[in-house]
């Protein structure tokens, strides 16, 4: 284990790519309602590295308003197959446009329109309302570059806690932790 927690992450993420038949980069992002009524969702990450851990989504969906509302997540990446998870817990901020720019532009075609159709997290009649409105974005970008909608963002979660859980025999697991401490980190280890 090393003492960044990045590079542990780096190493766990890099088997975990190896290993797992299915989206090693699915992590829960649980947030919190102005209510205090906790709710989770799977995302996928899209890009790491020491500033954090990025997820695109629409800024209309539930998880942008409670986000907007309280800029404060938690993370969590469970590898079956490896029998780890990690936890991470930390302060999230808007990418950059350019950022958002940038990666919506290597989507696939029909994730774009998806993008501009899609009013995430809001009640849908039918789901032939859907596809038609799908079909009209389609004929709106028909012969052109489909631009990033104005709605639709990247956000990042800059960790100030990890903790890395690793399974063992008769449930004597391993949990190292880490915690943000001045421009360092403290670890430690928690009881299974």
């Amino acid at each position: 284990m090393s003492e960044n927690p990045f590079t542990t992450f780096g190493g766990w993420f890099a088997e975990a790519q190896e290993a797992e038949p299915n989206d090693p980069n699915a992590m829960i992002l649980a947030t919190v309602a102005p209510d205090g009524r906790p709710s989770a969702r799977t995302v996928l990450m899209k890009a790491w590295d020491e500033r954090g851990f990025v997820f695109y989504t629409n800024l209309e969906s539930r998880k942008s308003v409670e986000l907007k509302q309280n800029p404060r997540a938690f993370l969590l990446f469970y590898w079956k197959t490896l029998h780890r998870q990690v936890r991470i817990e930390g302060e999230v901020a808007l990418v950059a446009d350019a950022e958002a720019d940038a990666y919506f532009a290597t989507r696939p075609r029909g994730s774009q329109l998806g993008a501009w159709t899609s009013a995430q997290s809001r009640p849908l009649a039918d789901r032939e309302s859907f596809e038609r409105e799908y079909e009209a974005v389609e004929t709106r970008f028909r012969d052109a570059q489909i631009p990033r909608p104005p709605f639709w963002s990247g956000w990042r979660l800059t960790p100030d806690y990890f903790e890395f859980w690793q399974d063992q025999q008769f449930r004597l697991h391993d949990r190292i932790i880490f915690a943000r401490e001045g421009d360092g980190w403290a670890t430690g280890r928690l009881y299974p």
